[in-house]
Order: structure tokens, then C-alpha cells, then sequence
């Protein structure tokens, strides 16, 4: 009688097929989590084409005005305004449905508008400063539209409120409009502290520009200059 026996692996071999597995993983990881912040740039900047043709839509309807800052409950903030305009409709209110208002890269889930208007109003070219416009803009007043912000990415931290329904607290900071809410501020205040993104995709944020078009920036690129309708 011949006797066979069964050959299993060892703990060594256990070990080594562990070792390539994670050393694998290791390699491999950094490459999916820059595939995964790709997708989600991709999906950002479809997201502001498609408000900049609601925008641009908007502006057809109205004498070419396009909407601005919304302090103190006055008026419609734009992503209300152009909501009629959009495929996607919210229900009862709510503006988790739409995912058109949503960047893939904002961390809290929660949040159902991820982008921030230009409501900044200058005195001149010199002013430094400027103070928050809130009626509409034409759009002819604008200088040089391909060179001038009209949406970007809002910052994430716990002095940014989180809005799900239109009428949330705080559906009324969503317009940039004071040096303090540029990338470069370190300021959390409520008011007054920073709006734009400073690194949502890579180290800056996307744009969405007068002429419609979309483009990434650098957040030390972003200065007071490219909120001005008259350069």
C-alpha cells in the first residue's frame, strides 16, 4: 500500500503570498485614490458646464442679467433661481435629489450645494475691498467675461453651513463677496471667513467663468482681480 500525502502551504509560504499581496496593494492604492479624485474633477466641472448653460439660459430670459450675492433673506439665491432651468428637480423641497448643485468632492454627503457665486461689487479699479452686490448683473457690464469668475468650489469646515433643503440656514452664504472668503484666508468666521475651496480638487479649485467656460486654478492663483465685472 502506498500512503499519499497532502501538501499544504506553510507558514512561510502564508507569509510571502501576505507580503506580495499588500506590497501589491501599496503600489496600487495611490494610483486608485488619484483615478477616483480624477473622476471626481471630471464630474465637478460637467457639473458647473451644465449650471453655466442654466446661467446662461437664465440671462436669455432675463435682459441678459444674471443672478448675484443674497444678503439677509433678499431675493432668490441663484441656485434657486435656476432650478426651473435644470433637468433635475428637487422633491418636496429638498435639494438632495439634484446632483447637479453637488461636488463628488465635498466631504460631508450632506451638502447639496458644493459651489459659491461671485457677488462682489468694486467702487473702481483700485478698490481693494468692494462690498456684496445683491441685484442681478448684465452681462455686457462685464469687461473681459473670460477673464472674470462667476462660480467655484465652496469650502468645506464646520463654518460652512450645510444646506439641504433652499431655505437652510445659511442659503444666503453661498456668494463670495470680501477678501476674507479667498483661498488665501485663513479665516473660519461665519461671515467673513474663507468660501472658496483652497485644495478641493489637488491644490486649488475649479472655475466657472463669465463666457461659460470651465477651467482648474491653482488656489495662489486665485486673486481679487478675477471677481471684478470691470477690469
Amino acid at each position: 500500500m502506498s500512503s499519499h500525502r497532502r501538501r499544504g502551504f506553510t507558514l512561510i509560504e502564508l507569509l510571502v503570498v501576505i507580503a506580495i499581496i499588500a506590497l501589491l496593494m501599496a503600489i496600487l492604492m495611490p494610483a486608485l485614490q488619484r483615478a477616483k479624485k480624477q473622476a471626481q474633477n471630471v464630474k465637478c466641472q460637467s457639473n458647473m458646464r451644465q449650471i453655466g448653460i442654466a446661467a446662461n439660459l437664465y440671462a436669455e430670459d432675463n435682459e441678459l442679467m444674471v443672478p448675484r450675492g443674497k444678503a439677509g433673506g433678499t431675493g432668490g439665491a441663484w441656485f434657486q433661481l435656476f432650478m426651473p432651468l435644470l433637468a433635475q428637480k428637487p422633491i418636496n423641497n429638498d435639494y438632495r435629489t439634484v446632483d447637479i448643485y453637488r461636488c463628488p468632492g465635498y466631504p460631508d454627503k450632506e451638502q447639496t450645494v458644493c459651489y459659491v457665486v461671485n457677488g462682489w461689487d468694486f467702487r473702481d479699479k483700485n478698490d481693494m475691498q468692494g462690498t456684496e452686490i445683491l441685484k442681478p448683473s448684465k452681462l455686457t457690464t462685464c469687461t473681459q467675461r473670460a477673464y472674470t469668475v462667476y462660480l467655484t468650489d465652496n469650502e468645506d469646515g464646520p463654518w460652512r453651513h450645510i444646506i439641504r433643503k433652499a431655505d437652510d440656514e445659511g442659503n444666503n452664504r453661498c456668494d463670495v463677496w470680501t477678501p476674507g472668503h479667498l483661498p488665501a484666508s485663513d479665516s473660519e468666521d461665519v461671515t467673513n471667513g474663507r468660501r472658496v475651496a483652497r485644495a478641493r480638487h489637488r491644490k486649488g479649485s475649479n472655475f466657472l467663468f463669465l463666457d461659460w467656460h470651465v477651467e482648474w486654478m491653482a488656489a495662489e492663483e486665485v486673486t481679487i482681480d478675477l471677481w471684478r465685472f470691470v477690469k
